[in-house]
């Protein structure tokens, strides 16, 4: 691959972004990222129903290390989303070799910050199992499960920013592929691991981290083939100025992912003095909560890398006009989506814990709950991509938190004291419903400042 044809790759790339026709470009940058979004939603369900089949301890133990796989994620994207929105920002100014200089330094800081994470888990995988939120029957499913998942952290971090600089780049179908081959076959090792080598729970941990190291050298192998920006060791360039602006576009994506993480935590600490069952049902409802947003998700990530070319290239009313679509199409998905898991919600539920009537109870009540709000969360999340992609680091970062941090920490301390686990129940849609009002406050003027051509301050 010459310089030369890279370099006609990009140009072509600049000019779909800056002029080519806004929703269907954002519709086609979409789908791959929804396939994308939903592979990687089941195989994380593929867990918790292969798992259930272990009982409902082990079911509950996947609920208490979801917050150590968040953590790791959210550090991938932070260095991922950091990287990406700079790069797509540089591509849109034509600044090539500064988007490679960041593409290089978001993806060996990760690397390195992958291998801290490692060492510090296994260090304190104990008291960090207590911390999670595991009762004494949960306990040895999460540490055996925990401390398998801690080996892929490095390259599990890495693969994330490998696919956050392919989407940022519109190379959004090299970013798919990567992940949707590894969440499928997560899927297949999953019974393999777990009933015909009879490891339990570690089988569902090998699995998972066999499936994560595919990815990561599948989404190599794309960076390679896209003709995109590379990552070359040469290019590897850390400064402060490279790191704040890494920063500006990876801080908010830290803290909704590490927030999530601290919230799950709380979740399970609020649901422990309710047993296993309370849980397991929190468990199996966040992941379906993730699977019903995906779709969402993987929509808006199409609109990110044209939120940041034209934006870049000064093309605000691109940008406005792009965020509405999004807005619009999202709210009309997850209204639908709301209805049917409110009808079908025991279902659901019966679908990961059959045998437990328990569970079923508490995680039906639960997942209706979420359903009330869920429509609003398209509003949010499309709120947060626009700030993050046009640098506006504060504001990103306070949308990003409030779902799951701001509101969710202090409504799970104090609810369940009023409302006992009811007050548990209600957490993320209180939480929900808050974020929705904040956002409006944070983004409404920042949209009419683009609207008239103008561009807001970066804070």
């Amino acid at each position: 691959m010459t310089k030369h044809s890279t370099n006609e790759a990009q140009e072509r790339r600049f000019h779909e972004m800056t002029e080519a026709p806004l929703e269907p470009l954002i519709c086609k940058l979409a789908v791959p990222t929804i396939i994308s979004m939903l592979i990687t939603s089941i195989y994380n369900m593929a867990d918790t129903f292969f798992v259930g089949q272990l009982g409902t301890s082990a079911t509950g133990a996947v609920g208490v290390v979801f917050p150590l796989m968040a953590l790791i994620q959210s550090i991938g994207f932070f260095y991922g989303q950091g990287s990406g929105t700079y790069i797509s920002r540089q591509l849109g100014a034509q600044q090539q070799e500064e988007a490679e200089r960041m593409a290089a330094t978001g993806f060996f800081l990760s690397i390195f910050t992958g291998f801290v994470i490692l060492m510090l888990g296994l260090l304190l995988r104990s008291p960090l199992c207590h911390l999670l939120g595991a009762t004494d029957t949960i306990y040895p499913y999460a540490l055996d499960y925990m401390q398998i998942i801690l080996f892929g952290a490095p390259y599990m971090m890495a693969a994330l920013v490998l696919n956050n600089q392919l989407r940022q780049q519109g190379n959004a179908t090299y970013a798919m592929i990567g992940l949707v081959s590894g969440g499928i076959l997560n899927i297949a090792l999953d019974p393999l691991f777990i009933f015909v080598f009879d490891l339990g729970i570690s089988g569902a941990a090998y699995a998972t981290i066999l499936s994560q190291l595919i990815s990561f050298f599948l989404l190599l192998l794309g960076i390679r083939q896209s003709r995109g920006v590379q990552i070359r060791l040469r290019q590897f360039a850390p400064s402060i100025d490279r790191f704040v602006a890494l920063m500006g576009g990876g801080l908010p994506s830290l803290c909704r992912q590490g927030l999530a993480s601290i919230a799950v935590t709380c979740l399970n600490t609020a649901a422990r003095p309710y047993g296993d069952a309370a849980i397991a049902a929190m468990s199996i409802v966040t992941r379906v909560s993730q699977f019903a947003g995906s779709a969402m998700i993987g929509f808006g990530q199409g609109f990110q890398p044209v939120c940041g070319y034209n934006y870049g290239a000064r093309k605000y009313d691109r940008v406005t006009r792009g965020f509405w679509f999004c807005v619009k199409s999202s709210f009309l998905v997850l209204l639908g989506l709301a209805v049917a898991g409110w009808v079908c919600a025991p279902q659901i539920i019966a679908i990961f814990r059959a045998d437990d009537p328990e569970v079923i109870r508490i995680g039906a009540l639960t997942l209706r709950l979420q359903c009330i709000s869920f429509p609003l969360v398209g509003w949010v999340t499309m709120c947060n991509m626009l700030l993050q992609n046009i640098a506006m680091t504060m504001r990103a970062s306070i949308v990003a938190a409030a779902r799951q941090g701001l509101f969710f920490i202090p409504f799970a301390l104090v609810l369940p004291l009023f409302w006992e686990l009811f007050g548990v129940q209600l957490c993320q849609p209180a939480s929900d419903i808050c974020s929705f009002v904040l956002s409006i406050f944070l983004t409404v003027p920042v949209l009419r400042i683009l609207s008239h051509g103008g561009s807001p301050d970066k804070r």
